[in-house]
């Protein structure tokens, strides 16, 4: 299966500010990632699923947890890391799972990531979470796609080849 980590990030890799973005809405970004995650596995925090709850992305929420957990919500999978997560994903019949976040989650997740996609808003934000540094020389820049006020980049791990 492959693992996706989406976020939208300034250019100091912020993604959150008191709870919400650091960067007034962007409707184009929520809209391509809504597209670029339906029908699709979803990981992440228990805080991130709980400010989703109107809206929840996916077929599927893992949510990771620290503590075991029941949700009012049928889709959504109570995990205590990631390999767990990993393993309630591996029962279903998808190719991909796409990991939301928060800042921990893309932490724990980031050495098992196969591809980022980033949505670049221009600018350094006053945030407190912020998305993990990459070793830039294991990630290849593969695709960017522009927008007014973000881009969408697509980074994908370099393996080692035998």
């Amino acid at each position: 299966m492959e693992l996706v980590s989406v976020a939208a990030v300034g250019d100091d890799l912020a993604i959150g500010a008191d709870g919400g973005l650091p960067w007034d809405s962007l409707p184009r970004d929520k809209a391509q990632y809504r597209r670029r995650v339906a029908g699709s596995i979803v990981i992440l925090g228990r805080r991130t699923f709980e400010s989703m709850q109107g809206d929840l992305p996916g077929v599927i929420q893992i949510v990771l947890s620290r503590s075991a957990r029941d949700y009012d919500v049928p889709s959504a999978h109570h995990a205590d890391g990631v390999e767990s997560a990993l393993e309630v994903a591996a029962t279903r019949d998808e190719d991909t799972a796409y990991v939301l976040g928060g800042a921990e989650i893309y932490e724990l997740f980031q050495p098992h990531l196969d591809r980022m996609v980033l949505s670049r808003v221009t600018g350094s934000y006053d945030g407190d979470r912020y998305y993990p540094q990459w070793k830039s020389d294991e990630w290849s820049l593969v695709a960017e796609e522009s927008y007014p006020d973000f881009a969408v980049e697509t980074w994908e791990r370099q393996r080692a080849r035998r």
